[in-house]
């Protein structure tokens, strides 16, 4: 099932690159410490497209082409303006539980955007968290609760929305109505059985896979990061994992992209600690080719 792994080095030098999303021929990632949103182009050439106050995180696109930011620590959904500016397109702080996480938006403007639900330390009680909702004129509410840990998500062709739940050993799907709303909610992807929410050590310890960002693909399979194993897995929906990408470190988000959209991007660093990564700047941004395109 392993295939062989030829690992190209996209940007080197950063702090801690998360939530790529491949987006007008070049591939964005926020770089969190460096409070940073930057793109990169074929030749290596990085733009920072915005920089925050806070840190960023999930990123993506309204359908007039302004981009939408995650201000992970204060609550916020940042827009671009045209201009350039940034000003707030929703404050979430008053949903939120924890620091905001990870987002993606459907082509229609409709935001959905993960939290953490609790501080996360190797000995937190990992305490559940919901999962926010903000429409495209900026109203939010929740769209779910009882997330454990949601992270990434995508939105297959279906319209369905499919999170990974890094503390749940599993990815879980809705169906989204057209007002943004969301409802059958299933497991899409089970690596296991329920692991223990005495501690974030003991989940991690018990469990398979930690999901953590996530890219699809065209055949509707699912490129998962895996926090625990330095690997990207890639998932068929009831959780059969049918490749894998080893790295030589740990890979915490990926993407799909490229001019064929073959290359399988992954932000890598040696670990997730914010307390190892806010000073330091041995994060980067990998590839490798793959057969099946976005």
């Amino acid at each position: 099932m392993t295939s062989t792994t030829v690992i190209s080095t996209v940007v080197t030098d950063r702090a801690f690159l998360e939530c790529p999303r491949w987006h007008d021929g070049r591939i964005w990632v926020s770089d969190l410490y460096a409070h940073e949103v930057l793109s990169i182009g074929d030749a290596g050439d990085v733009r920072v497209e915005a920089t925050t106050e806070g840190q960023p995180s999930g990123l993506g696109w309204l359908p007039d082409g302004r981009l939408l930011i995650v201000s992970m620590v204060d609550g916020l959904v940042l827009r671009r303006e045209a201009d350039g500016t940034l000003i707030t397109h929703a404050d979430v702080s008053h949903l939120a539980t924890g620091k905001l996480n990870d987002m993606t938006v459907d082509d229609r403007g409709h935001a959905y955007i993960s939290t953490f639900g609790f501080d996360f330390r190797s000995r937190s009680y990992v305490e559940s968290a919901v999962l926010i909702h903000v429409a495209p004129n900026g109203d939010a509410d929740v769209a779910a609760g009882e997330l454990l840990f949601p992270n990434g998500s995508v939105i297959t062709q279906d319209r369905s929305l499919v999170i990974a739940e890094s503390m749940g050993n599993r990815m879980t799907a809705f169906d989204i109505a057209d007002d943004g709303a969301l409802s059958n909610r299933r497991t899409w992807a089970s690596f296991g059985p329920e692991v223990p929410r005495t501690t974030v050590k003991d989940a991690m310890g018990a469990a398979q896979v930690a999901p953590d960002g996530i890219g699809l693909d065209s055949e509707g399979a699912i490129w998962v990061a895996d926090a625990l194993h330095q690997r990207l897995i890639r998932v068929v929906e009831g959780g059969k994992i049918i490749d894998e990408k080893v790295f030589p470190t740990g890979v915490f988000a990926c993407m799909l992209g490229g001019q064929d959209g073959r290359t399988l991007f992954a932000c890598a660093a040696p670990s997730s600690s914010e307390h190892a990564r806010r000073d330091t700047r041995d994060a980067s941004l990998l590839s490798v080719r793959v057969d099946i395109p976005a």
